[in-house]
């Protein structure tokens, strides 16, 4: 596993063999620090072309409007294209959050990849792991 982001907000990794992206949010994150590492974590997903993506939102709360809107328009082009198929997501734990993160499950998951939601990030993993 390579680190590729660390700071008070998020970590993010890479596990070039077994083709995953993993974050981990410390803290609420939004703007800037936010859309750095998602596309830090995308030109990981592309180099070391994965299809695996673990989300430990745990620490987060719901994303702000623009985050999402340039989720949708900046970081999905660039990460469907890399290949992506899996999703292992463990739910923000304010309920705000949640509701946010649940519409993004049925929006990827309608555009085809297998996305799970899970409380323990571990079995996240082993999950993906089987994918």
């Amino acid at each position: 596993m390579d680190t590729i982001v660390n700071n008070e907000f998020v970590t993010v990794w890479v596990y070039p063999e077994k083709k995953i992206v993993r974050h981990k949010f410390h803290r609420f994150i939004y703007g800037d620090k936010f859309r750095q590492a998602l596309m830090q974590g995308a030109d990981a997903f592309a180099k070391h072309h994965c299809t695996k993506w673990l989300s430990d939102d745990r620490e987060n709360s719901a994303l702000l409007p623009e985050d999402l809107e340039w989720g949708q328009v900046e970081w999905e082009p660039k990460i469907m294209a890399a290949g992506w198929k899996h999703w292992a997501l463990i739910l923000p734990e304010k309920v705000v959050g949640q509701m946010n993160m649940k519409r993004l499950v049925k929006r990827y998951s309608d555009l085809g990849v297998n996305a799970e939601v899970f409380s323990d990030p571990n079995e996240a993993m082993e999950w993906l792991e089987r994918q």
